[in-house]
């Protein structure tokens, strides 16, 4: 046995470490709610404008990516792309949805669109920022 330290992932490496943790999880979550969701904003063009993209995992949305083209940001397109989103989770068995968001970001935009501040990282990723997590019950 050899311990190996590398500074780059390979999709091989990624693949094999993520099909034993999913074979240890199997033994403990039913999986049969899990899956991806993704809404977006397209112009004319069918080019993305905004969008979030999360995963549904078990009674969970977890939104790991949102952005608006700064055009759309103020006009209430992010909270109907949110409201969009979390009907579509409560369609397929969501109760809940969790987000992580960075200080310069989005904390406010949550805030005002029913998530509750959980837990917050400070100095995270350097001193001076702060990672924050929010939760909503749908």
């Amino acid at each position: 046995m050899q311990l190996h330290i590398a500074d780059t992932v390979t999709e091989e490496d990624q693949t094999a470490l993520l099909t034993g943790l999913r074979a240890y999880n199997l033994q403990f979550l039913k999986t049969t709610n899990f899956g991806d969701l993704a809404v977006y904003w397209r112009d004319d063009r069918n080019e993305i404008q905004g969008g979030l993209i999360g995963k549904i995992k078990g009674e969970w949305l977890c939104i790991e990516f949102l952005w608006m083209h700064e055009s759309l940001r103020k006009g209430g397109y992010g909270t109907k792309l949110m409201q969009a989103a979390e009907q579509t989770a409560r369609e397929r068995g969501c109760h809940r949805a969790l987000v992580d968001t960075m200080s310069f970001q989005a904390l406010p935009f949550y805030q005002k669109n029913g998530y509750q501040l959980e837990l917050t990282l400070n100095d995270f990723p350097e001193k001076g920022a702060a990672r924050h997590y929010l939760s909503k019950v749908f």
